[in-house]
């Protein structure tokens, strides 16, 4: 779960009044389900950089060179 503790700024456009309030429960959930699944994309994406940087080395081409290879 969070650890820091989270607000939502709400404004009533008819009056202009704003009320802060902290996140209910629901919203914590929603917070850490969407900040989970963004680690697990920024994991995947490094873990498909790092395979592409592994096969270029093995093959002994620059980037450059495999998209030249490609085109």
């Amino acid at each position: 779960m969070t650890k820091n503790k989270l607000t939502k700024v709400e404004v009533n456009v008819e009056t202009g009044q704003t009320t802060e309030r902290e996140f209910t429960a629901e919203e914590y959930a929603i917070w850490d389900a969407d900040l989970e699944a963004e680690e697990n994309r920024i994991t995947q994406v490094q873990a498909k950089a790092q395979a592409k940087a592994e096969l270029l080395e093995r093959l002994g081409i620059t980037a450059d060179e495999a998209k030249l290879l490609l085109a």
